[in-house]
């Protein structure tokens, strides 16, 4: 395989990749278990799992919870467009690609580096219809036609943490011009006691959406630890009885919270525009132990 002038070899592992990118350290660490699976790293944090020999694997909690969220958007097989925010290794739109062909998606991923770094040692299939833009979230928003998407997905971290200026009602006006009348957005949250971002994202997205549904393991929902959390928002009714028994039933199973008790739950948290806008809290190292 090619490699950069800044990229090596990992120590004991001949078949690691290690590569500076635009946004830190990233590693491509080959899964032992599965033959042509790999994990991304960025500084250490883990981002994504990729099976090129089974790209509707999702070997990550959040990312089955997302794959739950694509798979209730509509029937099975039927094609959707999708719009991606952060595009880590590709793993989500190689799902849409795999589970709904003739899918038409755009994954918005800012550090072109990356970008470079997972073309090379993780193609794509050259016949799924993904275009990939390198440039900040909000601007490559700006690019996407009105009412275009049926799903927005945002998964966006810089240094483990989601940037400020996505975490606004500003930024969720934005997402709702790309989404079609009745268009669903879902996002990946990451929060820890006493869960202060997690509770002003729900009311943030709930200024914005009639219908917010939002899972997290039961340790990340009493505040015992740092954790994912994956919301998912429209202005129509959510299928929340499918996703709950979905998750329920996953190797790591999942609380959904909606309605009254997700209200109740955000305690009087108000939602945040872009003067009051924090990038979310850092995860402690010892999450990635």
């Amino acid at each position: 395989m090619g490699r950069t002038r800044n990229s090596r070899r990992a120590a004991g592992a001949a078949d690691a990749v290690v590569e500076a990118v635009d946004g830190g350290l990233a590693e491509l660490i080959p899964d032992p278990d599965r033959g042509r699976a790999w994990t991304l790293l960025l500084d250490g944090a883990p981002q994504s799992h990729v099976d090129l020999d089974d790209p509707a694997h999702l070997g990550f909690e959040y990312q089955r919870r997302l794959g739950h969220v694509i798979d209730l958007l509509a029937p099975p097989g039927r094609p959707v467009q999708v719009v991606h925010l952060g595009g880590g290794a590709f793993t989500l739109a190689r799902y849409v690609a795999a589970t709904r062909p003739r899918s038409t998606q755009q994954i918005v991923e800012r550090d072109a580096a990356l970008v470079r770094l997972i073309r090379r040692e993780l193609p794509l299939d050259p016949g799924a219809r993904i275009r990939v833009r390198s440039v900040d979230a909000r601007e490559g928003l700006g690019k996407v036609p009105q009412a275009w998407a049926d799903l927005v997905i945002a998964d966006v971290f810089s240094g483990a943490r989601t940037p400020a200026h996505l975490t606004s009602t500003e930024f969720l006006d934005a997402v709702r011009g790309v989404l079609r009348p009745g268009g669903v957005y879902a996002a990946n949250l990451a929060d820890g006691p006493p869960l202060a971002h997690l509770r002003g994202q729900i009311a943030t997205v709930g200024a914005r959406f009639a219908e917010v549904a939002v899972v997290a393991d039961a340790g990340v929902w009493r505040g015992k630890r740092f954790g994912n959390a994956v919301l998912m928002a429209a202005d129509v009714q959510l299928p929340v009885a499918e996703l709950t028994r979905r998750c329920a039933s996953d190797p790591h199973p999942g609380r959904v919270e909606h309605g009254r008790a997700l209200r109740d739950f955000t305690g009087g948290a108000v939602a945040v525009t872009d003067d009051a806008a924090v990038a979310s809290p850092a995860p402690p190292p010892s999450v990635f132990r």
